[in-house]
């Protein structure tokens, strides 16, 4: 497990461990150890089961935080993208208020997206650059 920290860039370990972190404290603190209203809120637009979803989601982005952490390959950070821009999509759509908020979902969403980008191209590189 070292050797796999050791081998990236340390700009790809910085990233990785704040989107861990991000992925990691948003599943755990606003949707299972506090849930948060305003999580719940936000999740009552999927229906009737939204506390189950809310933490089957806070499960999820936990494994989601963990895998970006611990895995080798670039596409997470792809995928976090997406995530990224599908949640902010929902937010925008079911709750645009809460972009107006403090520490709202854009300044979250965009800082997200840059790290995500940020780790991808600079794996690349190194995978460029070794072959």
């Amino acid at each position: 497990m070292m050797n796999f920290f050791a081998s990236q860039p340390l700009v790809v370990l910085i990233c990785r461990v704040a989107l861990a972190f991000v992925w990691l404290y948003q599943g755990a603190v606003p949707k299972l150890v506090c849930p948060s209203p305003v999580e719940l809120g936000l999740l009552s637009h999927l229906g009737p089961l939204f506390g189950f979803m809310c933490s089957v989601m806070g499960y999820g982005e936990i494994a989601f935080g963990i895998l970006l952490l611990l895995t080798p390959w670039r596409w997470p950070f792809l995928l976090n993208i997406a995530a990224m821009l599908s949640l902010f999509g929902f937010v925008a759509w079911h709750e645009p208020h809460l972009l107006a908020e403090a520490f709202n979902p854009v300044t979250l969403n965009v800082t997200v997206i840059a790290l995500s980008v940020i780790a991808y191209r600079e794996m690349r590189k190194s995978v460029v650059s070794t072959q």
